[in-house]
């Protein structure tokens, strides 16, 4: 499903292909926890939908969870 946000980082709008159904969006919004109404969804599509910020600002914000410190 394509996903349209604005991120917070950049003000720039993005959209996304998120392997997601209306249900599990909806399932979300009623309060369901995102990790568990689209388990399937990787944790950085999960936060675009969260937050609109995209896998490639967190990495350049907060480095990637490999790397070491």
């Amino acid at each position: 499903m394509l996903i349209t946000k604005i991120s917070p980082i950049s003000g720039k709008q993005h959209t996304m292909d998120i392997p997601v159904t209306r249900q599990q969006i909806d399932a979300w919004e009623r309060g369901e926890l995102i990790h568990k109404a689209m388990p399937e969804v990787p944790a950085e599509l999960r936060e675009f939908l969260i937050s609109g910020i995209t896998p490639e600002e967190w990495n350049d914000l907060f480095g990637r969870i490999d790397e070491e410190a």
